[in-house]
């Protein structure tokens, strides 16, 4: 791996190909810790490279567990991370609202590594059990509208970079990589960014993807989801466009509605709070604007503020605590 530090220190990007083989080679194992911070850190230190993305891409999934939906039709709802916002866990509420409304969700996650609440962090506080098996997963989708893939069961080269990015504790590359490796390639995906830099990334390597109708989202105050507190930047595969409040047909928000706890704990209290009818205004305005849009991003017909009324149907029904309920059990 000599030969690609050398090349990132002089801040050169890294082919395709050469990515390729550096993610691979830390993939196998064939790399030691202080070589993974070393490369980690060179690729923090400036923008991210398309070719690098891509690269790393490639060699994820070639090493990923992958997962045959059977024909389902189904949407991922999920963010970079890395903000630095400490947000309540917005996109897994949101997937939960999603599923409540009658769409299949295969939602793709993992721990929080730049804050504590993670989808897997919270999930696990709510009594989830991961699972690679492919059988119970397509029966818990079918049940319960909504099924949940660990990253690190369906990853596992990610077993060799886990430490390493807990011990620097700050946003990386492999941020960037997590949204665009979901196992089962759902038809739909609705991704938040923390920058748009980023978010024009996405957009070139989805644009190859004709399976896949995606929307992207970057709030131009720094959040990798529709925050309300701001103007969104949000791009699909046809146009791009400036999101407003008022375009949800909602409130702009402070961002200190959006504080997420500091442990899992207050996060799931957080997260059974919007689903039983608790939250305040703000958590579950916030809620329906990600899963009104998720919904908008499988029918691009409906208008928006129509899409976010669906979503607070199956929130004040209880459709969206049925669920979860379901996932759990």
């Amino acid at each position: 791996m000599k030969t690609e530090l050398n090349q990132l220190y002089a801040q050169e990007p890294l082919s395709r190909d050469m990515a390729y083989d550096t993610l691979s080679r830390i993939g196998n194992g064939e790399a030691g810790e202080a070589e993974i911070a070393a490369v980690v850190s060179a690729i923090n230190m400036r923008p991210a490279v398309l070719s690098e993305i891509q690269g790393f891409r490639d060699a994820m999934l070639d090493l990923a567990l992958p997962i045959d939906l059977e024909g389902r039709v189904s949407i991922d709802i999920v963010g970079t991370g890395g903000d630095g916002k400490n947000t309540f866990n917005i996109s897994t509420l949101s997937s939960m609202v999603v599923a409540g409304a009658g769409y299949l969700v295969t939602k793709h996650g993992s721990y929080g590594v730049s804050s504590s609440v993670g989808s897997s962090d919270v999930l696990l506080a709510l009594g989830y059990e991961f699972t690679s098996d492919r059988d119970t997963l397509l029966r818990t989708l079918d049940r319960a509208g909504i099924c949940f893939f660990h990253a690190p069961l369906f990853h596992p080269a990610m077993k060799n970079v886990a430490p390493v990015r807990r011990s620097l504790q700050v946003r990386s590359f492999f941020n960037l990589l997590g949204p665009l490796l979901n196992p089962a390639k759902p038809k739909y995906q609705l991704f938040g960014t923390y920058n748009l830099e980023v978010s024009r990334i996405y957009d070139y390597i989805l644009q190859d993807m004709t399976d896949r109708d995606y929307t992207i989202v970057h709030a131009l105050d720094g959040y990798d989801e529709i925050s309300l507190t701001g103007p969104a930047n949000v791009r699909s595969r046809t146009r791009q466009r400036l999101l407003y409040p008022a375009d949800f047909g909602l409130p702009q928000l402070e961002p200190t509605s959006l504080h997420g706890g500091d442990t899992a704990e207050e996060g799931r209290k957080i997260f059974l709070d919007v689903l039983e009818g608790r939250a305040t205004p703000a958590q579950r305005q916030v809620v329906c604007a990600n899963a009104g849009l998720a919904i908008q991003t499988i029918k691009p017909e409906q208008s928006l503020p129509d899409c976010v009324a669906e979503a607070a149907a199956s929130l004040e029904s209880g459709k969206a605590r049925e669920v979860l309920k379901r996932l759990v059990a």
